[in-house]
């Protein structure tokens, strides 16, 4: 193994501050602030159509290269085209505005500030949005962008300068009711295919009325309708896409799909998928090698709870959270159920440990959908943040408001002996806000070494908890790319060595959460040390390692040609 000198090093903080004595204000809401103002627009006409209890991800990615993150927000619209003057329905407040809405990040010495270039860049499309993930799939060296809707999807191929042209055309519609996407190279021939979730076969002439507990209108559940199908269909270059759903064998089983991640679960070298189907059985497929997967989701102990039972799985987070090596999985629920830990023993083999750590009473009475594992303290341990909101009305909020559904988003700590403490209520008046929250994209947003969130809220404003952590410990930020033009590895995992830590890995995806894109650059905190090593496992197998490199960095590292496994 050769070592690479490729590393560009961007930008140096000052030594962290000591903590304020008493103060736990960790993070602070600045969306309107910074100009990131939309508000998603529910298109209800009263009907309680299925899709409106769904809809609301977020994607961050860089889609103009200059280094920071920006923002997408899909956007709702008017379900019922019967409704007269439907366009009426849209509040003159341009943060309502109709269309999916892209949002440049602007952040400079004034600070952290936000653009609307939606229009310029072609992306006010009209539709009932529900999720987006993003890659360079043409390996051109910028990042294209695909949009999941209630009805036809769109891929946006990055122009590279600010622009995006629809190749819908290159074979990925999907006319059906689509929710989670994941971009990955499950073939390994060098480009990035696309896994497309399909949650139930809903149509507004086909809604059925439902009710709630009391006898009152209310919205329906999955199991009202149908599950359909996923969709997995491989880049074949030259912006085609073939649908290999049947010949990989995906079809052989599915459920009402919404969290997808494409993950090396059983450590082979090959990304595995793993969809979490709402109130039926999730699947875990292993990749074979040969183009095709099983379902081994029974025999992993992920299908099911630990009673047998399948559960509202929505939103998923990926990482290893006791440092052994490979991914752990979480899988958030409904309320009077529990979000769920399964931790990876190794071979793609997990046990349910929601319980023994400390995970179990915190989430029972909340429904949680966007969730996501960051350091947000920088001690070198994964924490976890949810967002939560409501599909049936909440009992409190009947009668006192338009849309019951409001629930506060949590913020456990890794309290490091293995298991986590609910520190909401510590973390600032930014997680006192009650909204029917969705979608949820974690980010360094700022640029200045820690985690930021992005919660997109149906029938709200969108949310921006900034990081404001007083003791900001040091970290480091890592981009790995390869190839000319450079495109983000995704796939790639990226491992940091420190004596207080030990290795710490991340992986670089696109996928995650509910109906989100997280940031594609891996994060660490590094507990104080001054410097790490710094390795990266490309995927293809081949591993590059950089030597003391210096903590509170925003560094990019790139593969030589010369690196070899």
């Amino acid at each position: 193994m050769l070592l690479s000198l490729a590393v560009l090093l961007v930008g140096c903080t000052a030594p962290a501050e000591e903590p304020t004595a008493g103060r736990d204000d960790w993070f602070t809401e600045v969306a309107a602030d910074s100009g990131l103002v939309f508000h998603h627009f529910l298109g209800s006409s009263g009907e309680y159509y299925f899709p409106e209890t769904a809809s609301g991800g977020v994607a961050l990615f860089d889609y103009d290269g200059d280094g920071d993150l920006d923002v997408f927000l899909p956007q709702g619209a008017m379900l019922d085209e019967s409704v007269a003057a439907a366009e009426s329905k849209f509040p003159p407040d341009p943060r309502s505005w109709p269309g999916d809405r892209l949002y440049r990040n602007d952040t400079g010495k004034s600070g952290l500030r936000f653009v609307d270039v939606s229009a310029a860049a072609g992306l006010e499309v009209r539709g009932y949005g529900m999720g987006a993930t993003a890659a360079d799939y043409d390996r051109d060296g910028d990042v294209d962008l695909y949009v999941t809707r209630f009805g036809s999807n769109t891929l946006y191929r990055n122009d590279g300068a600010g622009g995006f042209e629809d190749v819908t055309a290159s074979g990925v519609d999907d006319p059906r009711w689509s929710s989670g996407a994941s971009f990955s190279d499950y073939d390994r021939d060098g480009d990035l295919d696309l896994l497309v979730a399909s949650y139930v076969d809903f149509t507004i002439a086909g809604a059925r009325p439902c009710a709630g507990p009391a006898g009152q209108r209310d919205y329906c559940g999955p199991m009202t309708y149908e599950p359909l199908p996923d969709r997995l269909l491989r880049n074949d270059g030259g912006d085609r896409f073939t649908d290999v759903t049947e010949p990989a064998g995906l079809h052989a089983a599915f459920g009402s799909g919404l969290g997808v991640v494409a993950s090396d679960f059983d450590g082979d070298g090959l990304p595995d998928f793993f969809v979490a189907n709402d109130q039926r059985a999730n699947q875990l497929w292993r990749n074979r090698g040969d183009g095709t997967f099983e379902d081994i989701a029974l025999l992993s102990g992920t299908a099911l709870n630990e009673d047998g039972q399948a559960e509202a799985s929505m939103g998923l987070a990926v990482g290893d959270i006791d440092q052994d090596g490979d991914d752990d999985l979480l899988i958030t629920h409904l309320e009077g159920e529990t979000n769920t830990l399964y931790l990876n023993q190794g071979g793609g083999n997990f046990i349910d440990a929601t319980t023994e750590r400390g995970l179990a009473a915190p989430s029972r009475s909340f429904t949680g959908f966007g969730t996501g594992w960051l350091d947000f303290d920088h001690d070198g341990r994964l924490d976890l943040f949810v967002a939560n909101g409501a599909v049936k009305t909440t009992g409190s909020q009947r009668g006192s408001s338009e849309f019951p559904f409001r629930q506060k988003n949590q913020l456990l700590r890794n309290l490091g002996d293995g298991r986590f403490e609910d520190v909401s209520d510590r973390a600032g008046p930014a997680l006192e806000i009650s909204e029917v929250s969705r979608g949820a994209a974690l980010g360094d947003i700022d640029n200045d070494g820690d985690a930021d969130i992005v919660v997109a809220n149906i029938n709200g404003p969108v949310s921006l908890l900034r990081n404001e952590l007083p003791d900001g410990g040091s970290w480091l930020l890592v981009t790995a790319i390869a190839g000319s033009p450079a495109a983000s590895v995704v796939g790639a995992r990226v491992g940091v060595t420190t004596a207080a830590n030990g290795t710490l890995w991340r992986s670089i995806r696109t996928d995650g959460s509910y109906l989100s894109t997280n940031d594609h650059r891996a994060h660490f905190g590094l507990k104080g040390a001054v410097d790490a090593i710094v390795e990266v496992e490309w995927p293809d197998g081949h591993r590059t390692r950089w030597l003391d490199l210096p903590a509170d960095r925003v560094l990019t590292v790139r593969r030589r040609s010369e690196s070899r496994r």
